[in-house]
Parts: structure tokens; C-alpha cells; sequence
């Protein structure tokens, strides 16, 4: 089976997608530093790592776009 390539409001999509992990990433990453909790570092040390392997799938999708 050949490559497809995604629509223009797939693209769109996934970039919305790839944009709002980012910055949720970005915003975990920088309240770990002010969280003193375990559980709740913990908790968002796991968002962190997911947000992660959430963001590469992503832009292995947005490779798909006809706009590359």
C-alpha cells in the first residue's frame, strides 16, 4: 500500500494537536520545579514522559501533510 497523504484539515488538525501537547509539555516541565508534593510530581513526571511520546507520534504524522 502507497503513502497517502493527509488532507488539508488533517494537517491543520494534527498541527493544532502538536501545538497544544507542546505547550502543555512545556507548562509541566516548568511547575515541576515549583511542585513540592512527591504524589503530585509523580504524577506530573509521567505527563511529561506520555506528553513526550505523544509530541514524536505527532510529528511523525505531520510528515504526512501535503505541505512537506
Amino acid at each position: 500500500m502507497g503513502r497517502e497523504d493527509l488532507a488539508f484539515h488533517e494537517t491543520m488538525d494534527s498541527h493544532e494537536l502538536l501545538n497544544i501537547k507542546t505547550i502543555g509539555l512545556l507548562k509541566s516541565k516548568l511547575m515541576q520545579g515549583v511542585v513540592f508534593d512527591q504524589d503530585l510530581r509523580k504524577l506530573m513526571d509521567k505527563n511529561v514522559q506520555m506528553s513526550v511520546k505523544d509530541i514524536k507520534e505527532l510529528q511523525r504524522i505531520f510528515h504526512y501533510s501535503k505541505s512537506q
